[in-house]
Parts: C-alpha cells; sequence; structure tokens
C-alpha cells in the first residue's frame, strides 16, 4: 500500500492493552473466567482499538496485538511469548528466559548465544543495569523459558484464525481496508534452548515450515503479514565474546535463507519486515551498526521494511540510505517517533524525520511508524500521544512534500 498525495502512517505492531483485558488476561491465566466472557472481552478490546486507532488517523492498523495473549495483568506485551502455545516440540522450563544463564549454540563461525544478563551492553553498564532506580529493564517480564525437545511444526491454526477474525471484524465495522498481523521470523522463534536438533539448518528450517502456516493463514484472508525479526540486528549484542561482523554475516544469512522458505509463495506485497536492536531501555553502545546488516536484511522476500530511526543510538543512521541503496519496488517504514523514551516527539520534528527520508528514496517509497510496539514499553497516555505527533507530523510533511 503506498500513495502519491501524501505520507501514510502505521506502527509497529504491540498497542497498550486496556486495564480490563490485562485483568482479564490474569483471571484467564488462574482459571477464573470462562472462555466466552473472555473472548467477549477480547473481541470488544480489538474493536476499540482499532477504532482508536483509525480516529486518531492511522492508515494501517492493526489488533494491537490484543489475540497475542498475555500470562498476567501487566502489560509487557506478547511479541515472542504468544509462540509457545502455537509450535509443538517445546517444552516450558522452570526457569524464565532473563535468569536462564543456558547459552544457544550456533554453528555458522561457531557463535554461542547467551541471555539477557550476559548481553555485552548489560557487562559494560553492570552497576546502571543492577540499580532500579534507573528504568533500564522496564518491559522486563518473568516468562517461562522453553526449550526445543522435539520437531517443531505447526499446532496454533485455531489461534491464528482467531487473531485474522478479530482483526477483519474489526476493520469491517470500522471501515477500515488495510490491515495487518504481526508474527515471529523463523530466526526469532528458533532462539531458544535446543536440545533436539542437531544440525542448525534442520532446526531453522522445520521453524521455517511451521511459521508459514501461520503467514498463509493470514496472507490468505487479505492482510499483511509483519515478520518480527528482531534477532537480525539485535543477536549481536547476544554474543561473546563479540564477534567478526563477517563471523555475524555468515550466521544472520542463515536466518535470512530461512525467512524467505517461511515465505515461498506468499506475495512480497502482503509482507512487512521488521528489525531492531531490542526494545529494552539500555545505553544500547554494543548494538551493531546498521550499515553491516542492511543489505542481507533487504534480501528477505518482503515489500515493506520496518525498522528503527529515531533511537538516539541509530537516528544517525538515515545516512545508509544514500546513493540508491533501496531495491526497486521496496518501500521504507523508518520509525519516526520511539518506544525507548518517554519523551513526546514534536510534530514538527517528525515532520523533518519524515522529509529527510522522502528526499533520500522519495515520498511514494515512505510510510510514517514507530521505532517498535510501543504496548508494554511506555504509559499508555504517552503511547497514543506518539501516535497522534506520528500522524501529525505526516501530516506536516505530505504538505511540504506534495503541496
Amino acid at each position: 500500500m503506498s500513495h502519491n498525495d501524501r505520507i501514510l502512517t502505521t506502527h509497529v505492531g504491540s498497542l497498550p492493552r486496556t486495564h480490563e483485558l490485562l485483568d482479564a488476561n490474569a483471571r484467564k491465566a488462574r482459571g477464573e473466567i470462562s472462555e466466552q466472557e473472555f473472548r467477549d472481552i477480547l473481541t470488544d478490546s480489538v474493536d476499540k482499538v482499532v477504532k482508536r486507532e483509525k480516529d486518531l488517523g492511522l492508515d494501517i492498523i492493526n489488533e494491537g496485538e490484543y489475540g497475542h495473549i498475555t500470562s498476567g495483568s501487566v502489560d509487557y506485551g506478547a511479541w515472542w511469548n504468544y509462540s509457545f502455545t502455537r509450535l509443538a516440540g517445546l517444552t516450558l522450563t522452570e526457569l524464565d528466559r532473563w535468569a536462564d544463564t543456558t547459552v544457544y549454540r550456533s554453528t555458522p563461525g561457531h557463535l554461542v548465544l547467551t541471555t539477557f544478563q550476559d548481553r555485552r551492553d548489560r557487562t559494560r553498564f553492570k552497576n546502571a543495569y543492577e540499580d532500579p532506580t534507573t528504568g533500564i529493564l522496564t518491559g522486563r517480564a518473568a516468562v517461562p523459558n522453553p526449550e526445543i525437545t522435539g520437531k517443531v511444526t505447526y499446532i496454533g491454526q485455531e489461534q491464528t484464525q482467531r487473531d485474522v477474525s478479530l482483526l477483519t471484524e474489526a476493520l469491517k465495522k470500522n471501515g477500515v481496508n488495510a490491515g495487518f498481523i504481526a508474527s515471529l521470523s523463523p530466526g526469532a522463534a528458533a532462539r531458544l534452548k535446543n536440545t533436539y536438533y542437531e544440525s542448525e539448518i534442520e532446526q531453522l528450517n522445520d521453524f521455517a515450515d511451521a511459521q508459514h502456516e501461520e503467514y498463509k493463514i493470514i496472507t490468505d484472508a487479505g492482510l499483511t503479514v509483519q515478520l518480527d525479526a528482531p534477532d537480525l540486528a539485535e543477536a549481536w549484542d547476544q554474543i561473546n565474546p563479540e564477534p567478526t561482523v563477517k563471523d555475524f554475516q555468515d550466521w544472520l544469512q542463515l536466518r535470512i535463507d530461512a525467512a524467505n522458505r517461511a515465505l515461498e509463495g506468499i506475495p512480497a506485497e502482503q509482507v512487512r519486515l521488521h528489525i531492531c536492536w531490542g526494545s529494552w531501555h539500555g545505553p544500547h553502545t554494543t548494538d551493531i551498526p546498521f550499515e553491516a546488516i542492511v543489505d542481507q536484511c533487504l534480501q528477505v522476500n518482503a515489500k515493506y521494511f520496518s525498522f528503527e530511526a529515531s533511537s538516539a543510538r541509530h537516528a544517525h543512521e538515515w545516512r545508509v540510505w544514500e546513493n540508491n541503496r533501496l531495491p526497486q519496488g521496496r518501500v521504507l517504514l523508518p520509525g519516526f517517533v520511539s518506544h525507548s523514551t518517554n519523551v513526546v516527539e514534536h510534530p514538527r520534528l517528525v515532520a523533518d524525520r519524515i522529509v529527510r527520508f522522502a528526499q533520500l528514496v522519495g515520498p511514494e517509497n515512505v510510510i510514517a511508524s514507530t521505532d517498535c510496539g510501543l504496548g508494554g514499553r511506555l504509559h499508555e497516555d504517552i503511547a497514543w500521544a506518539k501516535l497522534e505527533s506520528l500522524v501529525e507530523g505526516a501530516r506536516i510533511a505530505s504538505h511540504e512534500l506534495f503541496g
């Protein structure tokens, strides 16, 4: 979807859940709510969030990832852990993913991924990360950490069809044409402790084949699927010792190939790829430069390319789009408001950022978005204020670019 008379707007996916939905999620986890009552609350919540997105002026919207069920009464989002019940071959452990010190082996370049506790950014700023007053761990959730104990296959057809129905019905009620649903990339889904697969390629292929089924359900309904693939960027910080860029690129290529395997037969026009450097509010001094990975990420068969463009660590990287790097037929969805600060960006700043990108790749190849999902990272009032600023900034930029 693109426009030749104005800049369209969207966001990355997760939106703050309502208190009613959070309470329903918690009651569901405790077995204190009937399935029908929960479905009624979920449906009503999705209808309301779609209406709010439309009323705000967003063009390409979703269900806020409300269908990706959380496991408690705090809004941490569910971009990753929703998949645990949709994939066979996983066994939940007692340890949460933040406390587990297990390493995740990887073959190319003999890279080894560690947990959040051992990230190089966390090691460098150990005192700050361990000080609860810094707010660095905003969005931290205790989530059971599954391990791969059998062949991975897809069993989430009914749950994904529910997500599709929730969004399509809400779009219809509100007269909205364009919608998307977020789904894990194979590489992100596979980033688990593995006690079953001997071959990493076999592991990635099985995750790709499983996720393909989810993508097909979404796109067969006429919706766009967004592949959430933060691992393509933020996994760099999860490798100790720091690898060479070449070794990381070799590791990355397997994930790129797996994504394309999962997308076989799905039109690129119905695919968005989202990458980021992780949602935690930390220094991020050990992030890999965008320059080192952007060309590989552009190999994914997706028309739309979503990435951070406003965080304090990556806002300068608009320069990677100089010298005609954007392939023909691709559209950028840069983040023009950030999930990692409570400061609400001024619409004029948003407009300036949009105009800069439009001058680099053409205004028809830019859709204004957010750096990452806002749900669980920001207070709901701040999150919606940022989206309002995004829409107003796009209006200002459209007037200047199109007249």
